[in-house]
Formats: structure tokens, sequence, C-alpha cells
């Protein structure tokens, strides 16, 4: 098993609350007996937030993993406003009693970071994606396909935690960042990707695919030759009856060149029988 993890089950970023939330617990509780009770749910609630487990990666390729545990509230064809082009939206909504800790959903190469400062609405609410604060990771996989992941602060999630910089090469499952607290992760895949998940699904943080997406980006199709229109069609026949319109006075023509041929030899017997009765006529 691959944790690429470099401390124990607890994640780091939660020391300081559960050793506070016990320390605290711990004095109330020799002072004031059960009057501790809070600090103490305090400090379970901690642990259990900040858990950290370690779990198998797939080692498929072409699977684009889920970065954090939580539940599917977006899958649809979207602008990705970081990279300006159409791409598979896949949405996370992470809430308090999730894995808050965000991994690579695949082996890349970080291209661009991007931290937006913005409100702090519910991450469950679609116009988080563009008003929440937020941090964009712009990543080029192993294969060279483009991808981009954002983490987006919630209601209650107000400190988003990067750790990758760019240039570096994240492997898939490797953990890169927190968000304290509910929030979402937004995943933005080249068109043709294929979503494996739907609105509703339960994700676990790198053991679920969320998309399979191919190694090799889609041949450009070559323009083809648009066939004429039927208006264009239309006209063919149309000088073709011109062509023959055109022919049929020359016919005419000769038929009438002809016929005055026949005439003038008819003239010229009638002139020769005229002639020949004046002579016997004479004689």
């Amino acid at each position: 098993m691959n944790r690429l993890y470099p401390h124990p089950i607890i994640a780091r970023e939660g020391w300081p609350f559960i050793g506070g939330g016990l320390v605290l617990s711990l004095l109330v509780s020799a002072c004031c007996g059960w009057w501790s009770l809070p600090f103490w749910i305090f400090t379970v609630f901690a642990l259990q937030f900040f858990r950290d487990p370690a779990r198998e990666i797939p080692q498929d390729p072409e699977a684009i993993l889920s970065p954090v545990d939580g539940r599917i509230v977006v899958v649809e064809r979207a602008r990705d406003p970081y990279r300006d082009t159409e791409a598979l939206k896949i949405s996370v909504f992470m809430n308090v009693f999730n894995v808050h800790s965000q991994k690579s959903p695949a082996d890349c190469t970080v291209t661009a970071v991007e931290y937006n400062k913005g409100k702090f609405l519910n991450a469950d609410l679609d116009k988080a994606s563009t008003e929440n604060e937020r941090n964009a990771v712009l990543a080029t996989t192993a294969s060279g396909r483009e991808i981009t992941f954002v983490q987006v602060a919630g209601l209650v999630a107000r400190r988003i935690l990067c750790y990758t910089k760019v240039g570096e090469k994240l492997a898939r499952g490797e953990r890169y960042g927190f968000i304290r607290f509910g929030s979402r992760v937004d995943m933005y895949l080249p068109v043709d990707a294929q979503a494996q998940v739907a609105i509703g699904d339960k994700v676990t943080g790198v053991r679920t695919v969320l998309a399979r997406l191919p190694l090799q980006a889609p041949e450009a199709v070559a323009p083809t030759e648009t066939p004429p229109p039927a208006a264009a069609q239309a006209e063919t026949p149309a000088s073709e009856q011109t062509v023959s319109t055109q022919t049929a006075p020359v016919q005419t023509v000769s038929e009438v060149a002809q016929s005055e041929v026949a005439q003038s030899e008819i003239e010229a017997a009638a002139d020769k029988v005229r002639n020949a009765a004046e002579q016997a006529l004479k004689d």
C-alpha cells in the first residue's frame, strides 16, 4: 500500500486542535468534573474530523480519483473558468464528518496555482464555485492531458491550505492540501472524459474513481467537403434547359434554310417550265 503521507493517521493540521482540546478537557475534568463534557466532545470531534486513514490507491492510468470524501453534487458539461475551455465538471461536497485531506486525482505536473478571495457561502450551492474563496491547481497528467482541481471554502471552512507549487510533480493519491471544517472540491476534466459517478453518490477519497480519461486526446476530424446545396443542384437542370433552349433556335434556323433552298429549287423548276411553254408557243 502506497500512502504517500509523511505522518500518522491524524492530519498534522489537527494536532493543535486535538492537543488543545485534550489539555482543556483534562484541566476542566480535574476542577469541575462533569462540566468538562463539552470539552471532551470537542476533542472527540476534532479526532474524527482530522483523521486521514491510509487507503489503497488504484493504479489504472486512465482513472481520475476522487480527491476527497463526500457526496457528488455536480456532474455536467461546463466551462472551465481557469482554462476558458469546455470541460466535464464533477463536484464533491464535504460535510464536517468527511475526511478533509485533499489528494492528487492523477499522476500529474502542476502548471499553475491560482488563489481567489471570495465569500463563504454554503459550499453545496452551485454559485460557491465562482463566488466563494477558492484555490485552483492546474496540472498536466503524465500522458499530457490537462486537468483542473479546485479547493472551495464553505460556510464554516475559512482556511484553505495548499502545499503544492508550480513545477512540482504529484503522484496519484499524494496529499497536496487541506480545508478545515466543511467545503467542496471542483474537478474540470477534458470533455472526452467518461464520468463514473452520478449526482447523489457518496465517494471515498482516493478509492473512488470519478471518471476515466483516455490517455490520448481524440484526433481532430478533418473537415469534409460540403455537398452542394439543393438550390445549386436545382440550378443544374435549369442550365441544361438553357443550353437546350439555346440549341433549339439553331436547329430552327437550319430547317428554315433548308426550306428556302427547296423553295428556290421549286421556283427555278417553275421558271424552266414557263420558259419551255413560251418557247413552244413561239414555235
